[in-house]
């Protein structure tokens, strides 16, 4: 009896300590002493961004380790809203799209978290990671107080929001602060109304504790509209300007509290048609030094950028796509290589805070694989009984994309030609109307291309009655600016000569599923195929056709599979698809970039590996040898096709 009540005192006295001692983790803005307070002590975080949606899962640790053990003690991420929820209510967390599980690793490797949840984000992502499905109301106006986007937003973060609760560093997690929207400073709308909502919202959904942010350019202009009082107003600037004068812009909003540089720039972004970004390091580790000497917290904008996969590239106006590259010329490299910027910055941060011990993981092997024989499997329209799994639509006008219910890749467009066009007679998009490139047949003959902001008319001929297709491709959504409400197709009427074309049919097209089914492999070589058909003009322009190759890797050689890049010699544009994932746009003809990166899980040493692709303009394999590459050396800054820069006040402000 003693021996029990004195076991149960001892027990007791046991628990009793340990409740009181374990107190609840805080992290707080302290505007006396300019400083946040995590478990109130001081503390100043050096951050660098990495966005999970463009890294490869088996990479997420790899790359989130290089981060750590630079010196970061957080990163930054964004959460890409179409990247989740690619038809209404329909939610999708799994695989290289499981947020939890991302954000559980970087507390496993001790790295803290800065959510940008958006709802807009920005990013060189497809239409700031807003999905396209919000367009099928016409006359939305987005980042708004429009009663149908703000109850898109709602559905949305009432999933989103609740799911991160658990992660917040109040709740023993990682988050330790959550953006509200992105730059609105930046937008035209400057609606208070819509960012008081979202502050209400993510309150609700998040509880009072978490601190809340918002970040504009350095400039009293953009924070007039994208500062809010509930919310703490950051700024973001780039190397070699002045570090002081950027931060007396925050300190207009936040006379007090930590200074904050959101989006420090450690590149830049790139565009078809222009050269590489590069900024110096000497530049950069300037800059950040000097922003660290202040007491400032900074996060690194992008520490690794990585590779805009499928069509998830945004956009920037006049007209300007992004490629497949997303290397921003960034500390890590697009495929996670250690840089000698990697390094310099690693030596800048080691003056403010102790670098962790350990063993730095190396860069990833590469291999080169060497060539792959292609051949043709079809052209895209012979295979519309497959590719169109919806089945054709009539209509009198074209049709949007968004109103098929599809919203990226390929949409075809057909009708017949009204009159005989013997002499030249223009085909022509007066309104600007093709979103964003298409590659026109007559008889299925390839007779030109129609470019969104650059070609708007050609000429043609053919008889009253030839059939006139148009393979629109969708090259991605604006991601910056007012013209993010960015319609895709035939978005207005086309003419030949001077008059209207009527009586579409319109074809939906499901490639990727077709690709990944296999389907375009059942039949190959055709009899009646569109080359037959074709004559060779001096641009050597062919119907879009896919071909099909593959690559035997041995399983007897060890650590095979490693990394490649893919590259298309004497090839012009099109799509590629390894064992049937969509690895993004190649446009060796019009550069930057020349090779796509390849992650290793993509391949097999078990069995064949299937590349498939769809050259949209023409391909060397009527002419001379029919291969691709694998390679292991990048290639992202051989501009071949020249066009003007395109410029943004941004850039202006901080490169």
């Amino acid at each position: 009896m003693i021996l029990s009540r004195t076991g149960a005192l001892f027990c007791f006295t046991l628990i009793i300590p340990l409740t009181l001692s374990v107190a609840a983790p805080s992290f707080t803005v302290d505007y006396k002493n300019n400083s946040f307070l995590k478990d109130g002590e001081y503390f100043r975080y050096i951050s660098g961004s990495i966005h999970y949606s463009r890294i490869p899962r088996s990479y997420w640790k790899d790359r989130l380790l290089k981060m750590y053990m630079a010196g970061l003690n957080a990163v930054q991420t964004y959460v890409p809203w179409n990247f989740h929820e690619p038809v209404p209510g329909v939610y999708d967390f799994s695989g290289d799209r499981d947020l939890e599980y991302f954000l559980q690793l970087c507390q496993d490797v001790g790295l803290l978290v800065i959510l940008r949840p958006g709802p807009y984000i920005c990013a060189e992502w497809d239409m700031g990671g807003l999905p396209a499905w919000l367009l099928k109301k016409k006359d939305i106006v987005l980042r708004s107080s429009d009663p149908d986007y703000l109850a898109a937003v709602d559905k949305w973060m009432a999933k989103l929001l609740p799911m991160m609760k658990p992660y917040l560093y109040q709740n023993r997690g990682p988050i330790i602060t959550v953006q509200v929207e992105n730059e609105y400073g930046s937008y035209f709308a400057c609606d208070f109304d819509y960012l008081r909502h979202l502050l209400k919202l993510f309150r609700s959904h998040l509880g009072g504790d978490v601190v809340l942010f918002s970040t504009d350019g350095a400039g009293v202009n953009y924070l007039k509209c994208g500062a809010l009082q509930g919310v703490y107003a950051t700024v973001d600037f780039g190397p070699g300007g002045n570090v002081t004068a950027a931060f007396e812009a925050q300190r207009h909003s936040e006379p007090h509290g930590p200074l904050v540089n959101s989006e420090f720039y450690t590149g830049w972004l790139d565009h078809w048609g222009e050269h590489h970004s590069v900024v110096q390091t000497e530049a950069v580790v300037k800059s950040l030094n000097e922003i660290l000497e202040l007491g400032a917290n900074v996060n690194l904008y992008m520490f690794i950028g990585g590779t805009n996969f499928a069509y998830w590239n945004g956009a920037n106006t006049p007209y300007a796509p992004q490629p497949t590259s997303y290397d921003y010329d960034a500390p890590l490299t697009e495929a996670g290589d250690l840089t000698q910027k990697y390094f310099a910055i690693r030596d800048v941060i080691k003056k403010y805070k102790k670098i962790p011990d350990g063993v730095l993981p190396p860069s990833t092997p590469k291999f080169a694989y060497g060539a792959v024989q292609m051949k043709k499997l079809r052209t895209v329209s012979e295979s519309l009984d497959i590719l169109s799994m919806s089945g054709p639509v009539k209509s009198l006008y074209p049709l949007t994309f968004v109103e098929l219910n599809q919203h990226f890749g390929f949409v075809l467009y057909r009708t017949s030609l009204p009159v005989d066009c013997l002499n030249p007679t223009p085909l022509s998009s007066p309104l600007n109307g093709v979103h964003d490139r298409a590659y026109v047949s007559v008889d299925r003959r390839a007779v030109g291309i129609l470019e969104r902001d650059r070609t708007i008319s050609i000429n043609i001929t053919g008889k009253a009655g030839s059939r006139l297709d148009l393979l629109v491709e969708n090259m991605g959504r604006v991601n910056y600016g007012k013209y993010i409400n960015d319609f895709k197709g035939l978005v207005s009427n086309l003419t030949l000569g001077a008059e209207t074309l009527r009586n579409w049919t319109v074809f939906s097209l499901s490639i990727d599923e077709v690709v990944k089914e296999g389907l375009l492999w059942d039949t190959v070589s055709l009899q009646d195929s569109d080359s037959a058909h074709t004559a060779t003009p001096p641009t050597y322009l062919s119907p879009p056709t896919f071909y099909g190759g593959t690559l035997e890797i041995p399983d007897h050689i060890p650590d095979l599979p490693q990394d490649t890049y893919i590259q298309f010699p004497d090839w012009s544009k099109g799509q590629v698809w390894i064992n049937g994932v969509n690895v993004g746009r190649y446009w060796p003809s019009r550069g930057p970039q020349v090779t796509l990166f390849v992650p290793a899980s993509l391949l097999s040493t078990t069995s064949p590996n299937n590349i498939t692709v769809l050259e949209l303009e023409a391909c060397p394999c009527t002419r001379g040898q029919c291969v691709v590459e694998f390679t292991h050396t990048p290639l992202i800054n051989s501009t071949v096709t020249h066009i003007k820069p395109y410029t943004r006040e941004k850039t202006l402000n901080t490169l």
